[in-house]
């Protein structure tokens, strides 16, 4: 077995003999021809890992030839050796998409350099990653067993959303290794936030960024500073489809990455209202009751929003101008670019951006969408084709250009349910497989983050008897009755309104237009 299939195209093939020995002594297999018309034909009877092909032959040029083999095997890397250093021909090259560019002379060890680079790089990388994490795996684990705060929390999953990503495609062994440390490191969380989430309701001054504290401490002091500002609000947003949605924006803009924390229950209902009032939902209900709505009502739950950031910017008597919009759909995106001018005009623009939270549900309903959707990365995959493929890429295109800053965060974020926890509870109890609440519920209170009395966690209590219950890490709640059925619908799907790392800890984001010369 070899380490690779090279074809080698150069008029002068017989002076390179010494670099073809060389690389057949490393394990490749080299076959040699001297002008554009054999490699073309070689192409259509070989399969290749890689081609070095020369710029500069009589008869058929390099780019000719490339042409050429590019019509019969797209994906194959090519690799141009020239003595040609003219800028033209290397964009030339560039833009007929060539893996890399060396300039003669070459020496061995740089075409090796390339092979590696452009036959062995991912199976090079991986082995690196694997290498890397499983020398970090026992430095994880132990920092999960210490007296973490709230920011070291971040960090930790900062760290573990890092070699999630760079662990996808890795073996079984490592995927399944670092899944029962998030497993585990979401349990240390749950406890940390059992520990310390009541404080942090009523203590202001002693906590990390919660959803409620956005407004007063980013948004507002821009303002106060003459600065305009975009706030995106993309519902459901998990920090991991944040990471890779960056990638995208990366080339237009400077990127400033912090994170927050969510407050519970993780649900639009309560953790988007808190962040667009700038008050927990208690005090929301207490202050606005019109704008409050109730599990048990049939209204819906944040049709409110604008008036809620109306009423945070006179509580702080902030003087500016804002919109808000609600975007559900392309063609909603659509409408707000071709009437975008008037957003130009307001220090002050907010978009709400459903998408990510749709997707999350039609995955819950649809078969189909489960299969397309069907773990972390294929999730994370889909969430960025949607940014790639709608009008949200020109969204951001026309943001670029424009003297604003632009400030990216979530309501909340969710979580890969897989672990079944009985509660009983009578039929006006809320649908919501991540958190209950109810007069009579039925559980194990061992199972579940309780909230007895909810007015001490900042929530409503319809009734006076009424309590809050949240499941921890990965699992959901299931029903007795019909309870197989049940757990298998909902197993595997993305869910939220419950304590874990990925509900809680959210993307806080400001993005800053390059400025180009």
């Amino acid at each position: 077995m070899t380490n690779g299939r090279l074809l080698w195209v150069d008029d002068e093939i017989d002076l390179l003999r010494g670099h073809v020995v060389f690389l057949e002594k490393k394990g490749y297999s080299v076959q040699a021809c001297t002008n554009g018309p054999d490699a073309i034909d070689l192409c259509r009877e070989n399969n290749y890992d890689l081609i070095l092909l020369d710029e500069n032959m009589p008869g058929l040029s390099g780019l000719e030839t490339l042409s050429g083999i590019k019509d019969i095997t797209p994906n194959v890397p090519v690799v141009m050796v020239t003595k040609n250093e003219a800028e033209d021909i290397m964009n030339q090259a560039i833009g007929s998409k060539i893996a890399d560019y060396l300039l003669k002379p070459v020496n061995p060890n740089q075409i090796l350099l390339t092979l590696k680079k452009n036959i062995h790089r991912q199976e090079i990388q991986m082995e690196v990653v694997q290498s890397g994490y499983r020398q970090e795996f026992a430095r994880i684990s132990m920092q999960m067993s210490e007296n973490l705060s709230a920011d070291e929390w971040i960090e930790l999953y900062k760290k573990l959303v890092r070699w999630e990503l760079e662990l996808d495609g890795a073996e079984d062994a490592m995927q399944e290794m670092l899944r029962m440390q998030k497993e585990d490191a979401n349990l240390a969380f749950a406890k940390f936030i059992r520990k310390n989430y009541e404080h942090w309701v009523n203590n202001p001054d002693d906590r990390p960024l919660i959803s409620p504290d956005v407004f007063k401490k980013t948004i507002f002091p821009r303002l106060a500073e003459g600065r305009k500002v975009f706030l995106l609000v993309l519902d459901n947003l998990r920090f991991d489809q944040w990471r890779v949605l960056s990638t995208e924006l990366a080339e237009h803009f400077d990127i400033e990455e912090h994170l927050y924390y969510s407050i519970l229950p993780t649900a639009t209902q309560y953790a988007r209202n808190a962040l667009f009032a700038g008050l927990m939902p208690l005090k929301i209900r207490e202050m606005y009751p019109d704008l409050w709505v109730d599990e048990e009502e049939d209204e819906g739950k944040n049709l409110n929003e604008e008036a809620l950031i109306r009423h945070q910017l006179e509580r702080y008597r902030r003087k500016e101008s804002f919109t808000y919009h609600k975007l559900n759909d392309s063609q909603a995106a659509d409408r707000l670019l071709s009437n975008f001018t008037p957003l130009t005009k307001s220090p002050l623009n907010v978009l709400v951006i459903n998408f990510i939270d749709i997707l999350s549900h039609a995955r819950t309903e649809s078969k189909m969408v489960r299969e397309l959707a069907g773990g972390e990365a294929a999730f994370r995959s889909i969430t960025l084709s949607w940014f790639r493929h709608t009008p949200i890429k020109e969204l951001f295109r026309t943001l670029a250009s424009l003297d604003y800053e632009i400030v990216i965060t979530t309501d909340h974020g969710s979580i890969r349910a897989t672990a079944p926890v009985k509660v009983v509870g009578d039929r006006n109890v809320n649908t919501n497989l991540r958190y209950k609440l109810g007069k009579n519920l039925g559980y194990n209170a061992k199972e579940v983050f309780e909230m007895r009395q909810p007015q001490k966690f900042g929530l409503p209590a319809p009734n006076l008897s009424t309590a809050y219950i949240f499941a921890q890490g990965d699992k959901f709640f299931a029903y007795p009755n019909n309870y197989n059925y049940y757990v298998t619908y909902y197993r595997n799907t993305f869910q939220h309104g419950g304590v874990s790392m990925e509900e809680m800890i959210i993307p806080l984001v400001t993005l800053r237009p390059k400025k180009r010369a």
